[in-house]
């Protein structure tokens, strides 16, 4: 294999450039050029496409966001799409296609893999919620972002009496969430892969008054109900001073932190590594604590699910 291509695709997610890195320079290590495709799929149906050297990702480890650009591409998803896509990518000479993202981006790299181009797919997304690996790149920066958002919302409710209902991003999946509020010392925290209870969350804020506590947060997951309606619902039933943060897309921008430089670094490598060995339609991924590949069938297969020993302790402790 003599050239390669990188891309990413879909949300963006702290870590992806250091992801992109880490596949220039363990490609260049072993002799392959690298092509960077800008815009993810739209950017291959275009021809969007620049060498990529050691130079051009000098400085980049430190950087959020991504230096390739991201889109999302219905073009792609259509047969004519992806035959132009293949095409696009012979032409280049690209041999083998690393493609940085969550599931939408694995779909489109599958769909190169049964038209004949190597492709290896990286987890890159804040909402965790990829299945069959421990965790995606973006994650531990997206919840440390929120949490320090939420200490300092506590210093606020703390001084005011009040309750901050706060929601976090994670599309479906409960992660960002349970992981927020167990290190944030929540009262409450709602998530989609269990039954909303907003009585129940009324229910400890009483028992928290009765004791003497005068403020508290409670942290919603976006693909449960919205931060303003759990408020507002809150505010009827309890009359309490209630408000609603929502952190939005502030969760996907930032500087990563070091646990997911790391973890792109050892993707973005072992990447490399099973496109020189022949391998094709794969994710690359930390499972059970080591690192592996695992066929896209069997992570479309799979099914993501929050751990349910986190969202006891949140319970647990929040007593």
């Amino acid at each position: 294999m003599r050239r390669i291509g990188v891309l990413t695709s879909g949300g963006d997610a702290p870590g992806m450039n250091a992801a992109i890195r880490a596949v220039v320079r363990s490609a260049i290590y072993n002799r392959v050029e690298v092509l960077g495709i800008r815009h993810g799929f739209q950017g291959l149906l275009e021809g969007d496409m620049v060498p990529l050297g050691l130079g051009s990702v000098a400085d980049i480890i430190q950087r959020g966001g991504t230096m390739l650009f991201t889109s999302r591409c219905e073009a792609f998803k259509t047969d004519e799409g992806q035959a132009q896509g293949v095409e696009r990518l012979r032409a280049a000479g690209i041999e083998g296609l690393v493609v940085i993202g969550g599931d939408g981006s694995f779909r489109g790299a599958r769909a190169l893999s049964q038209r004949g181009i190597a492709t290896v797919g990286i987890p890159g997304t804040i909402d965790n919620d990829i299945p069959c690996c421990d965790t995606t790149i973006g994650f531990d920066t997206a919840v440390n972002t929120a949490i320090e958002a939420v200490d300092k919302i506590r210093d606020t409710v703390a001084s005011h009496d009040r309750v901050s209902v706060v929601e976090v991003m994670g599309r479906n999946a409960g992660d960002i969430a349970l992981h927020v509020a167990l290190a944030g010392g929540a009262e409450s925290v709602l998530v989609p892969e269990y039954p909303v209870d907003l009585d129940d969350v009324v229910a400890r804020l009483y028992r928290g008054l009765e004791r003497g506590k005068r403020h508290s947060i409670v942290v919603v997951a976006e693909g449960t109900l919205s931060g303003p309606e759990v408020a507002a619902y809150l505010t009827r039933h309890t009359g309490f001073d209630v408000r609603a943060t929502v952190l939005g897309h502030i969760q996907r921008g930032g500087a990563p932190t070091a646990r997911d430089r790391v973890l792109a670094s050892q993707l973005g490598n072992l990447a490399v590594q099973r496109l020189l060995d022949g391998a094709t339609g794969q994710m690359v991924c930390v499972r059970d604590g080591s690192l592996c590949a695992v066929d896209f069938e069997e992570v479309f297969q799979g099914r993501h699910t929050v751990e349910p020993s986190l969202y006891r302790l949140v319970n647990t402790l929040a007593i």
